[in-house]
């Protein structure tokens, strides 16, 4: 069964974007993964097609009505047991982790936000899971959608000529990725380094994990400390194990 994306949007025209060429765009012309951009104008009732109205309390702007979207997430998503997405700076942030539990989903249904926001309501009632890919403002949700989209694509079975190329990459182990290397073996005076070129697997996969956490320590020192709770508390499950389930003595 292939990955199956659906995207309410007021702009379905930005889709399948930069997810049409490329690997991602080879995987959707052999069916390994599938889009549909749905117009959420289309479930607008009044003459006008209306997906919007002031917000409640004042303020600036105005805001996704919770009728129209409900109507467009009920249709996108009956009888379906995809996780419902919401693209939102106020979300928890998505995680190489996330995506790789998306990948091995049926697939996603994701709510493009525009305005100032979506009613709080129709987020509540249809269980919209608020996802943030950085600390910045879009001007709407279909940027965000492609990126999560990408994200999730490019780790589907078979997306990627070399499986092992989404394993050894920045977050995959918690880490940023390692420094690379190419021809020339001189560029502008700089070398590539001789741990590299030296045929010793060992010293380079210790070179590799070396310069992985300098990196790690210099640009996002919060990825060492999360993966230091998770040893920690990794730790602390199994001494509860063993202390619940000691070893037995091995009887001669």
């Amino acid at each position: 069964m292939s990955f199956r994306a659906t995207v309410l949007t007021l702009y379905p025209e930005m889709f399948p974007g930069h997810l049409g060429v490329s690997l991602a765009g080879k995987a959707l012309e052999r069916g390994q993964w599938s889009i549909e951009a749905v117009q959420i104008r289309d479930f607008a009732e009044d003459k006008h097609r209306t997906v919007d109205d002031t917000p409640a309390g004042g303020g600036a702007g105005m805001v996704l009505k919770p009728d129209v979207l409900a109507r467009a997430i009920d249709h996108a998503s009956a009888n379906d047991d995809r996780p419902r997405l919401l693209m939102s700076p106020r979300g928890r942030p998505l995680t190489q982790a996330r995506v790789r539990e998306l990948a091995a989903g049926p697939g996603v249904v994701v709510v493009c936000g525009r305005f100032e926001g979506v009613d709080q309501r129709v987020i509540d009632t249809r269980n919209l899971e608020e996802v943030s890919i950085g600390d910045y403002i879009l001007s709407g949700g279909e940027p965000a959608a492609l990126v999560l989209l990408d994200a999730v694509v490019r780790v589907l079975p078979g997306v990627m000529g070399n499986e092992l190329s989404g394993v050894h990459e920045s977050f995959e182990d918690g880490l940023l990725e390692h420094p690379h290397y190419t021809r020339p073996q001189v560029f502008e005076g700089l070398e590539i380094p001789a741990v590299l070129t030296s045929g010793n697997h060992g010293a380079i996969a210790k070179w590799r994990e070396a310069e992985a956490r300098r990196l790690t320590a210099e640009r996002r020192p919060d990825l060492l400390e999360r993966d230091a709770k998770n040893r920690s508390s990794e730790k602390s499950r199994a001494d509860q194990n063993l202390e619940r389930n000691p070893a037995q003595p091995v009887k001669k």
